[in-house]
């Protein structure tokens, strides 16, 4: 009895995925709900897992192809076991069949070999293209995933390893009698030789951050406002509870949860930040869905932490934490990622310390974190040194004014300065 392999229900924003990566080959037994197939969208990489336990008997789509809701992908023959060196039954280049001939050429073609750690798409691509074996590859991801950046690494790491041809003497440096005029420089010859180019399509998740980024930049009036905030009095407030919180509530109080809480109460004040165009229309959100930027090898994401008005400080820490881990494990799900009101990103964590983010159509407003910094400051007529970190909002001139903008940023500030205000609300 065989049985399909088919595309999983799409979410009702995603229109098509584009198939990456195969994790079996026909004539592989397979057990049920392991992941035969990875396929990506413009947000998630979703997996597709085996239906039944038995062995892949058919592959009708191969690694690039778009595909829709409920196409057929594959045929598990039920119940049976995969026969060692068995040759694998043949895969077909597409869903609408093929002919006779195209199948047999298929069929003779000897099956790749597997590699040792699982890729990335990106890692992939990259490996092909270079005709790097993946099993040579030590993989920093989870389980032992290859990145781009592993395969790139690796590259870089086998040509500084070659040895350098030997550079010729210079002309200029040869022994002889006295030039009586100065000789014209040359520049010396590359010693590198043939200088290599690698030309890599982009993801789907690429593709769509750039589409949304000039999106944004063409149909908005962006402007950005800056401030500083002295993190002295969050610094203490952790230094003080944060043994205790960790031991309460099993994750480490971080700065992420004080700015969320802060840009809430700010929020509050300013409805406008949190307010998105539609058409001709100001939609004004009643309630704070706050998105938190999460790098990843496929790129940037944003979850979303749902009415963040009504989260403690460990459920926003908690819910980041869980977060991060899943987004750059890829099984994040789209519902996570849309519909925030406001984004936060932290490009401190990468050592950034100023910064002009881009707002997250169709969002109004987002505010960058920069790296905190020891700085000379003057307070009550003293030059003190306190750990100050420059902030950004960046937003959309359309229905926020300038003074809506950097009175929001001085409500951060206050909040931050003197964190009792968050829960006074004042």
């Amino acid at each position: 009895m065989t049985t399909e392999v088919r595309v999983p229900q799409l979410p009702e924003s995603v229109a098509d995925a584009t198939l990456v990566s195969w994790h079996k080959k026909p004539g592989d037994s397979v057990v049920r709900d392991e992941n035969l197939v990875d396929l990506e969208t413009d947000k998630v990489v979703l997996e597709v897992p085996a239906p039944v336990a038995g062995v892949l008997k058919e592959i009708k789509l191969t690694d690039g192809t778009t595909v829709t809701s409920g196409q057929v992908l594959a045929v598990i023959e039920e119940g049976a076991a995969a026969i060692p060196g068995a040759s694998a039954p043949a895969i077909l280049a597409s869903s609408s069949g093929a002919t006779a001939e195209a199948k047999d050429s298929v069929a003779k073609e000897p099956a790749k070999p597997e590699s040792g750690g699982k890729l990335s798409p990106a890692a992939k691509r990259v490996a092909e293209e270079n005709k790097v074996d993946p099993k040579t590859v030590q993989g920093s991801g989870r389980d032992g995933r290859v990145s781009k950046t592993d395969v790139v690494n690796h590259l870089s790491a086998k040509e500084s390893a070659a040895p350098a041809p030997a550079m010729a003497p210079s002309p200029a440096m040869a022994p002889g009698p006295a030039a009586k005029a100065p000789a014209q420089f040359v520049p010396p010859a590359s010693t590198r030789g043939a200088r290599a180019e690698q030309r890599v399509p982009m993801t789907r998740l690429r593709a769509r951050i750039a589409e949304r980024m000039v999106q944004a930049q063409a149909t908005q009036a962006l402007l950005t406002s800056f401030n500083e905030v002295d993190l002295k009095a969050v610094n203490e407030l952790r230094g003080r509870y944060k043994d205790q919180f960790e031991k309460q509530y099993g994750v480490k109080l971080g700065f992420m949860s004080f700015f969320a809480k802060a840009c809430v109460e700010a929020l509050k004040k300013f409805p406008a930040v949190n307010a998105s165009v539609d058409g001709n229309d100001i939609v004004y959100h009643e309630y704070f869905d706050v998105g938190v930027a999460v790098s990843t090898d496929r790129g940037l994401i944003v979850p979303v932490l749902r009415d963040a008005d009504q989260l403690s400080f460990a459920d926003i820490e908690k819910s980041i934490g869980n977060f991060a881990a899943r987004a750059r494990a890829g099984t994040i799900t789209i519902e996570e990622l849309t519909g925030g009101t406001f984004t936060i990103t932290n490009g401190g964590v990468f050592g950034s310390l100023l910064s002009t983010p881009i707002v997250n159509s169709p969002q109004s407003a987002i505010l960058g974190m920069h790296k905190i910094q020891d700085r000379p400051v003057v307070i009550d007529g003293q030059i003190v040194v306190r750990p100050m970190m420059y902030i950004a909002l960046t937003y959309d001139h359309r229905i926020i004014d300038g003074r809506e903008a950097v009175q929001f940023l001085v409500t951060v500030k206050q909040c931050l300065e003197d964190p009792a205000r968050m829960v006074l609300h004042v």
